[in-house]
């Protein structure tokens, strides 16, 4: 059974050792005569290179205030050392600290992105590290992609945040927000797109003024964007898009948008004023409707795809939960979710809280209301009915497969994008033990006109 230790006030922040901060130091003085002609680094190159903000940078070398240990894991990986646990410490809590309320390690329950201050984000490097250098490149493009509930969200708004801090202006929009009308009308849609943007900037919109019927809608936005909203800012703008796979739903819509974006990308590269512009472009299933690929946003850039958890990673958030996993429960808890993050949260969460045990999730019955995944496995059937009785029916053949099996490309890809599957070459397998128990129950009862378990 997994060990559960009693919930207890959480630790806030760590400080170099003597000997960590001489590790550190030795390696700054390396990379200056290396990198740097022997100067020494200034705050702004070190907050460049580490990509953390100057006053936390103070803090790390003046060794006097906790930073989070993911801070100088930070620091530490930029000058390619390897946080160790002689390198920090955790100062003794005062008694003022003590008795605060603020300090106990209440688990978070997993819904939506992880908030920015949480422990209970597990970063996955390099990536964090990578995107966060990527965009204060002028002209970045990041492509950032992975099946739902994976982080990508949560990646998003850390970037994001990344780029606030660096003296940029940043503004995150989700697809999602966008009503069915104005996706079926490119002229609308663009000025909502670029009335939204001006209201995150609080920049006060002039998009029905500046709008002109003799250029049209994307030489309009082009112009908005130039005129309105990069000449008005003294700083770089870094854009999040959020769920633009919504937009592979009209066909027509959704060329012109991204052949517009990749234009702005290539604008990028020789005038000044679009290399104030940076692009996140974040979805979730791989680009199934024909694009011109000199027109398209989805083969230029850096491409990120956020991978499952590893054990490692499984085990490291079990010790944030105050759960002591082995590596070999945490295979276990892998396995029967295939290293989904938001699927690993939830159950550590319950067992956290003591509703259930490892041993006794493993053996679940996926289908009974008790079980802590049903509303998600809920919820991921009436994703499939909603799309279509097809994409049912490709499932079904999945899930009673013995072997990787080939279906429809755009079927396959709409499962992926579900997380339900992951490919073999060009064939499928169900993506973990916990789809193929539920869904291998619900086939067998929709035959046998058998009602789920309850």
């Amino acid at each position: 059974m997994t060990q559960t230790k009693p919930i207890k006030r959480r630790r806030r922040g760590v400080i170099l050792t003597n000997k960590g901060l001489e590790k550190l130091q030795n390696a700054k003085f390396e990379a200056e005569y290396a990198e740097n002609h022997g100067n020494r680094y200034t705050l702004e190159a070190l907050s460049e290179k580490t990509g953390l903000a100057m006053d936390t940078l103070m803090k790390v070398f003046a060794c006097e205030s906790r930073v989070d240990k993911q801070t100088l894991k930070y620091c530490f990986k930029a000058f390619e050392l390897r946080l160790c646990d002689e390198d920090f410490f955790y100062p003794q809590i005062s008694s003022e600290e003590e008795s605060s309320p603020a300090l106990f390690c209440e688990p978070e329950l997993p819904e939506g992105q992880v908030p920015l201050n949480s422990p209970f984000y597990i970063e996955r490097s390099p990536i964090e590290s990578n995107c966060y250098k990527a965009i204060l490149q002028p002209g970045a493009l990041i492509r950032l992609k992975a099946s739902r509930r994976m982080g990508k969200s949560s990646l998003l708004a850390r970037i994001i945040n990344h780029a606030n801090n660096h003296n940029c202006a940043a503004v995150s929009l989700s697809f999602h927000l966008a009503e069915i009308g104005l996706l079926q009308d490119l002229d609308k849609f663009l000025q909502w797109f670029c009335a939204n943007i001006s209201f995150n900037l609080n920049i006060p919109h002039k998009v029905t003024d500046s709008w002109d019927d003799l250029f049209g809608s994307k030489i309009s936005c082009k112009i908005y964007f130039e005129e309105h909203i990069l000449s008005t800012l003294k700083t770089p703008l870094v854009l999040g898009l959020d769920d633009v796979d919504r937009l592979f739903q009209y066909p027509n819509l959704a060329d012109d948008f991204f052949g517009l974006l990749r234009t702005w990308h290539e604008e990028g590269k020789n005038k000044e004023i679009w290399k104030k512009l940076r692009l996140i472009v974040v979805h979730s299933a791989a680009v199934y409707i024909p694009l011109n690929l000199n027109q398209s946003p989805f083969n230029v850039g850096i491409p990120i795809e956020l991978p499952m958890f590893t054990p490692k990673e499984v085990q490291d958030l079990g010790k944030t939960y105050q759960l002591n996993l082995s590596l070999e429960k945490g295979e276990k808890l892998r396995d029967l979710v295939g290293g989904n993050p938001y699927l690993i949260r939830l159950a550590l969460y319950h067992i956290c809280r003591k509703t259930i045990t490892l041993d006794e999730l493993l053996i679940s019955n996926p289908n009974v209301s008790s079980n802590i995944y049903r509303d998600h496995l809920q919820r991921q059937l009436w994703s499939l009915q909603q799309q279509n009785p097809g994409l049912l029916k490709a499932l079904e053949k999945v899930v009673f497969a013995t072997e990787p099996i080939k279906l429809d490309p755009i079927e396959s890809i709409k499962l992926q994008s579900l997380g339900l599957v992951k490919f073999q070459g060009l064939a499928v397998v169900i993506s973990c033990r916990l789809y193929q128990q539920y869904f291998q129950q619900h086939f067998q009862g929709v035959v046998n006109n058998v009602p789920p378990i309850i």
